[in-house]
């Protein structure tokens, strides 16, 4: 899957807990976690490796998150 659409669904997956209030962070790393396959999760992260164009700071912070764990 091409980087541009990774970074939209998790966008898209960011905006949504974003409204959810606190734990959002948490609720995109369980997301992306739970629901994209392994190829899928290593594509963002290699995208936000080579900086993370275009990724909302909501998804930034799970993504790191979710390498942490």
């Amino acid at each position: 899957m091409s980087p541009d659409k990774l970074v939209m669904m998790a966008n898209q997956i960011g905006a949504f807990f974003a409204s959810q209030g606190p734990g959002g962070v948490k609720g995109v790393a369980d997301h992306i976690k739970s629901f994209w396959d392994p190829r899928m999760r290593a594509g963002i992260l290699d995208h936000l490796d080579k900086g993370g164009e275009g990724l909302n700071p909501i998804v930034i912070q799970a993504l790191e998150s979710l390498r942490k764990a």
